[in-house]
């Protein structure tokens, strides 16, 4: 796979055309949106202050709630083409560039029973979202990914459901040849606190008499993760100090909590970022730096984990 280097190059070298191009799209958008934003809101205004006067309060508040829907409406009109372009034309060419196996589909997403089936999030996931989906292979190992939004629905005091998001980033997936006997599951440190059901619930669903705390040597490892599994032996056998190390380093490298599980004979991976990453945001020039190497690095760390967390099949024997 080709670094991150050289896919900037291909970046800016190869796609630069395009990204002029969209350059002007993106900002006669942006004045688009900044015109027909001061007549909407102008208008708002004018119109709640005139139910307010000869109606209700709650009269104002439904129209208020109505023209912020309005208002993500004419935003999502506005700037559909722009994304649309940006994925056919940047995204679906960098996909290729990193590996013709790779085929991209802007529209589709992994499959909620995928999702659930990881064990990650304990299949708290009630409500699967998603686009920017990636299926192939690199170096002969199959992979998929795709952004995921995951839902799970509470209830408030009153009893009323409550649709909370459960997860909302990268989410990927590899498969291996040879299958795992056990489960392993490791999540973020702080996972504990914040989702003290879901370490819960991955215990009852694998069965709290085999599933236990597996405490590495590690201690830089175990101060940023957390590891479970129904089979020590072969947690330790998958966690190497290579592999506590390359999990380590792209914590570091993302910023983003990391979470990861060996089930059969599959590999997942979810990577927090708490937006839609492959998303061209018009408040920012696609021809500025940093926003060219996010896209390129969050492509590059999907892809490279599948070479970073090869199995050694020396090692898999010996099970």
């Amino acid at each position: 796979m080709k670094s991150i280097s050289e896919l900037s190059d291909f970046y800016y070298n190869e796609l630069y055309p395009e990204l002029e191009l969209l350059e002007k799209q993106r900002k006669q958008i942006l004045k688009r949106l900044f015109g027909f934003g001061a007549l909407y809101f102008s208008i708002t205004i004018v119109l709640a202050w005139f139910l307010y006067e000869k109606f209700s309060l709650p009269a104002t508040l439904f129209f208020s709630i109505l023209s912020l829907v309005g208002a993500s409406w004419l935003y999502n009109y506005l700037t559909k083409e722009y994304s649309l372009s940006f994925k056919n034309k940047i995204i679906t060419a960098l996909i290729r560039e990193i590996d013709e196996n790779l085929e991209y589909d802007p529209q589709k997403h992994i499959e909620k029973d995928l999702f659930r089936s990881s064990q990650l999030f304990a299949n708290l996931a009630e409500k699967i979202s998603g686009n920017d989906y990636v299926k192939g292979s690199i170096d002969g190992i199959p992979i998929r990914f795709s952004d995921i939004h995951a839902q799970t629905k509470r209830q408030d005091e009153k009893g009323n459901d409550l649709w909370e998001t459960l997860f909302l980033g990268l989410f990927i997936v590899s498969e291996f040849p040879k299958n795992f006997h056990g489960q392993t599951v490791v999540l973020p440190d702080n996972a504990q606190k914040i989702f003290g059901e879901l370490i819960g619930g991955w215990l009852q669903k694998s069965g709290s008499s085999t599933s236990e705390l597996v405490k590495m040597d590690n201690i830089e490892f175990e101060k940023e993760f957390v590891v479970y599994s129904t089979d020590q032996i072969e947690a330790r056998y998958i966690l190497t100090p290579a592999m506590m190390q390359k999990l380590l380093n792209y914590k570091k490298k993302s910023k983003h909590p990391i979470y990861v599980s060996f089930i059969g004979g599959k590999i997942y991976l979810a990577i927090e970022y708490n937006r839609d990453m492959f998303e061209a945001s018009v408040f920012h020039s696609l021809l500025e730096y940093k926003i060219a190497q996010e896209y390129i690095e969050t492509l590059h760390l999907a892809v490279g984990i599948v070479e970073e967390l090869k199995l050694n099949q020396k090692l898999w024997s010996k099970l």
